[in-house]
């Protein structure tokens, strides 16, 4: 089974054909809020465990890094268990009840928050999320696992992260260096839907933390180096 992971507000619009570089005058007239249109436009902006196409993606044309800005200046966000940087200008568009999502009462079954964190251009249309799944929901296995290459390898592990269907402009695998060795990380960069996504995968006792950035291809021109770079700049605690 492989995993559809839509991350972000602007992978899947509500329609292929729909409009993907609204005029500045006409957003706000076309949704009646930011809010109206983060959650109209989330339809399919959830880790969906559905059976997709398993087709092999197209092969890479572009470099992966092909333009990487430094981060260090920019606002760091630290969650459960990682941290992330995050671009100038970006405002907190989690939703009240994705903060209270982790809380049950009275025996109710509790519900896993749907984001671990998520920030957006003031026009909504960048959007930069990070969410937090059991990794066995991945891949089902007896094991912990550890590193993300528990998942299988760098193209093994695209079938998990990376939609069937999309058009996979590049792939990398990322070694950091820590105290007790080496944490691997998977970057996928690809589109779908007139969507252009940079997405970075990496596990950490038994969860996989996965972050993604993504914008409408038209604007990815001018504002990919700071989309690939923020998610790039996940790192796991």
């Amino acid at each position: 089974m492989a995993i559809l992971l839509s991350l972000t507000s602007s992978i899947f619009p509500p329609s292929p054909n729909a409009p993907q570089n609204p005029k500045p005058n006409t957003t706000l007239s076309t949704f009646s809020s930011k809010r109206h249109f983060l959650l109209t436009s989330t339809s399919l902006c959830t880790l969906l465990l559905t059976p997709i196409s398993s087709a092999e993606p197209s092969s890479p044309k572009k470099s992966t890094f092909s333009g990487i800005a430094s981060t260090r200046s920019w606002f760091q966000f630290f969650g459960n268990g990682f941290a992330i940087r995050v671009p100038p200008q970006f405002e907190d568009v989690m939703e009240p009840e994705d903060y209270n999502a982790g809380l049950s009462l009275y025996g109710d079954k509790v519900k896993p928050k749907t984001f671990a964190a998520r920030f957006a251009s003031p026009d909504g249309l960048e959007v930069l999320s990070v969410v937090i799944r059991p990794s066995n929901l991945l891949k089902i296995t007896f094991l912990e696992a550890k590193d993300v290459t528990d998942l299988g390898s760098l193209k093994e592990a695209a079938k998990l992260f990376v939609p069937g269907g999309s058009n996979l402009y590049s792939a990398r695998t990322i070694k950091v260096k820590e105290e007790e060795g080496f944490r691997t990380y998977y970057y996928y960069e690809f589109g779908k839907y007139e969507q252009h996504v940079a997405l970075v995968a990496a596990v950490n006792s038994g969860k996989a933390f996965i972050a993604g950035a993504t914008a409408p291809e038209s604007k990815w021109d001018d504002d990919g180096v700071r989309l690939r770079s923020a998610a790039v700049s996940l790192s796991v605690l």
